[in-house]
């Protein structure tokens, strides 16, 4: 294991990576083309009569939420008609299913937007619901590599990809520019409504134009929303339909939030819970527990969903089923229902709920204040995949699939060892 020496990274939970092999540093997303992603669906039922129409949507350097507003826009509907099961990157060329409610097929000629394209591939009686997906394929070429021994750094982080590296939540999860979603989710968390649309409007990032900066600042001193309005530029679309709820409503703190689409309003929670599972495996990693050899009081989540718990009995055949690839070491996520704890890993998920001043009754407030819940979760800590890498003079490709809900980023940077800023 080797420790990273970037804080973005520390700040996020993200402390070790699974090889101690240099990396070999480079450059994700150099253009679009460079990270290809498609999206792997569940068996759509045919269902000529269903309600929602069911679309492939291909696009290449759009933000999802962005796209799916200007799609509706397009076909004159509420973007809130609109599902899909996985979110996927902005600076990247992606592929994914969508759909929308009570449409006819022909009315998808209407959508005209540059690099987007609408395909009609049938119909369902119910909507696509996030992670309701096989999972996805990628196909990523990181430019600008360390030259030095490049092919013999690729073969030897490959063989260790394919036994299991940390399953850490990926930095866009948190916000790319900004990662600041699991900051607002804590501030919803603890019902301080002011301080979380406050941190959502106003903390300013780096990576940020100077005007977004300066707008985010005086807002974040001042509280002054109008001025807000008038200083955000024309794109923050999120920042500012908060901001003009706040003229129209000073003080309202609660309903500037909800101003939010609801999916992202309830992303900010579950950024939270996902920044607990990343310190969590690193505290796993910090007291010196392994990733791949079971402790008494771990769970097992099985391929097929089944889950169980690691004692003295079963010890042996728990070891067993984790080498033959049937199960994973995972880390209970805690949501709004009571906690049995079972192990060290339960308890240390249990300190650092304590630690930020967390717990069941707050997950519970929020479901309600967001209108989504936020059950406990299993999340394995390992992630492995079959890769296919190719080294081309100072240019690394790689090719793998990944189940729902994990990140390819967490794939590259094993390999890149790379400030994470580079990885955007």
């Amino acid at each position: 294991m080797m420790r990273t020496p970037y804080p973005l990274e520390e700040e996020l939970g993200m402390r070790y990576y699974a090889s101690d092999i240099p990396g070999i540093g480079g450059r994700l997303r150099s253009r679009p083309e460079d990270f290809i992603v498609e999206e792997i669906p569940l068996p759509f039922t045919d269902a000529d009569d269903g309600s929602y129409l069911i679309c492939r949507l291909s696009k290449t350097n759009w933000e999802l939420q962005r796209a799916v507003k200007e799609i509706a826009k397009r076909l004159g509907i509420s973007h809130r008609r609109i599902a899909w099961a996985g979110t996927k990157d902005k600076n990247a060329v992606t592929t994914q299913f969508i759909s929308i409610y009570d449409l006819a097929p022909e009315a998808v000629g209407r959508v005209h937007l540059k690099d987007i394209s609408l395909e009609v591939v049938g119909r369902s009686q119910h909507p696509l619901t996030l992670g309701g997906l096989v999972g996805n394929r990628f196909d990523i070429t990181i430019r600008d590599c360390i030259p030095e021994d490049l092919a013999a750094r690729v073969q030897a982080v490959t063989e260790v990809a394919a036994a299991g590296i940390p399953n850490y939540y990926g930095l866009q999860r948190f916000g790319v520019v900004r990662p600041v979603t699991h900051v607002v989710g804590e501030k919803i968390l603890n019902g301080d409504y002011e301080a979380a649309a406050v941190t959502y409007i106003g903390r300013a990032y780096p990576l940020e134009t100077e005007e977004a900066q300066g707008a985010r600042t005086h807002f974040a001193e001042t509280r002054d929303a109008r001025a807000a309005l008038a200083e955000l530029p024309v794109q923050m679309t999120y920042e500012r339909a908060m901001a003009n709820h706040l003229v129209a409503n000073p003080g309202d703190y609660a309903g500037a939030l909800r101003a939010l689409p609801p999916k992202l309003l309830s992303l900010l929670v579950s950024a939270f819970q996902s920044y607990l599972f990343n310190c969590a495996l690193s505290c796993r990693i910090d007291e010196g527990m392994s990733l791949t050899e079971p402790e008494v009081g771990d769970h097992l989540l099985f391929q097929d969903g089944r889950e169980d718990i690691v004692t003295t009995r079963n010890m042996r055949a728990a070891q067993l089923q984790i080498r033959r690839g049937r199960c994973r070491i995972a880390i209970f996520i805690p949501g709004s229902g009571p906690v049995v704890p079972h192990g060290r890993m339960d308890e240390i998920m249990q300190e650092l709920m304590q630690k930020e001043g967390i717990d069941a009754g707050d997950f519970e407030r929020a479901s309600r204040f967001v209108e989504m819940k936020f059950d406990g979760v299993l999340r394995p800590i390992t992630l492995s995949t079959d890769l296919q890498a190719e080294v081309s003079d100072e240019s690394v490709r790689l090719g793998f699939t990944l189940p729902p809900g994990h990140y390819a980023t967490t794939v590259c940077r094993e390999y890149m060892k790379a400030d994470p800023y580079v990885m955007i």
